[in-house]
């Protein structure tokens, strides 16, 4: 039998019932979580009126988007520009510091093979199920206390909410470090201590490296949730702050009185860009770096 006519009768073989009804309730979750993300692409070309009048209706004027898109940014009460460069700011030092330091910790953790290691990284992943709502509000006055102590301003600053993103965001990233920095074969490290290499160049030069898959992983993971952050800069920048995040600046098209839902849902999309170019970019490194710590 020849390799084409092995093919064929494969082909041929009959679905089951399960992998049918798997595959149909796969469909219908994919329909029902880009139903919000085509309502926004939708109504981003509408006006406010034809938004209230018929919200799923298509677009009568597909150039209305690019009216929206002007008004939001010469919009004379919202710098959206503006919070458009501070949230790249805050996502790229935040990610900077929580890979460096996550990296770095997970390590220590791993190759310290003591009680209080896994005390510590015990520690750390208790600290992932702790709700943020129960630690806001002390936040906000651990950290007007602590700038006042150190003579720094936290509150209302960029390196303020980095810091609280790096807190945050540690856990998980050092969890996930963890698992993968376990399976690198020391042997690697003692060559390069015998080689003459200090602790820290052992790390940056021959463990960082490897981590390539995972951090990937960790930025995707941490960079998705910092950029779509509301409650967080909420309340250690503040609504009217001159620091303001994407989604505060969305929050601003909508008064007490008026909601201008042309703006906002042609906001929301903007903001959106940036995180779907960037998963479609590097979904690949994601998978491999999910597959390879699972396999390690």
């Amino acid at each position: 039998m020849t390799s084409k006519s092995r093919a064929g009768k494969l082909n041929r073989l009959p679905i089951s019932p399960g992998m049918a009804i798997l595959d149909l309730a796969t469909i219908i979750l994919f329909v029902v979580f880009m139903i919000p993300f085509g309502m926004v692409v939708l109504n981003s070309a509408k006006t406010s009126k034809e938004i209230i009048f018929n919200a799923i209706a298509l677009p009568s004027d597909w150039s209305q988007l690019a009216v929206n898109v002007s008004l939001i940014f010469n919009n004379p009460t919202v710098d959206y520009l503006g919070a458009f460069f501070d949230s790249i700011l805050i996502t790229a030092f935040s990610l900077l510091v929580i890979i460096l330091f996550s990296s770095m910790c997970a390590w220590i953790l791993v190759r310290n093979k003591t009680r209080w290691s896994m005390v510590l990284f015990m520690a750390f992943v208790a600290a992932m199920v702790i709700p943020f709502q129960v630690l806001m509000y002390p936040l906000v006055r651990w950290m007007r206390v602590s700038g006042d102590f150190m003579h720094i301003r936290l509150l209302g600053t960029i390196p303020g909410i980095v810091f609280a993103y790096l807190g945050f965001g540690s856990p998980l990233s050092i969890f996930v470090f963890h698992g993968f920095i376990k399976n690198i074969p020391y042997e690697l490290e003692e060559s390069a201590t015998i080689d003459g290499c200090s602790r820290s160049r052992t790390f940056f030069a021959i463990v960082f490296p490897l981590l390539q898959p995972i951090i990937v992983t960790v930025l995707i993971l941490n960079g998705i949730w910092i950029w779509n952050d509301y409650l967080l800069p909420l309340l250690l920048l503040g609504s009217n702050g001159v620091v303001q995040t994407i989604p505060i600046a969305v929050t601003a098209f909508a008064g007490a009185y008026l909601k201008q839902w042309d703006l906002i849902l042609t906001s929301t999309l903007i903001a959106m860009l940036p995180v779907i170019v960037l998963y479609l970019f590097a979904q690949k490194y994601i998978i491999k770096g999910m597959v390879e710590g699972s396999i390690k």
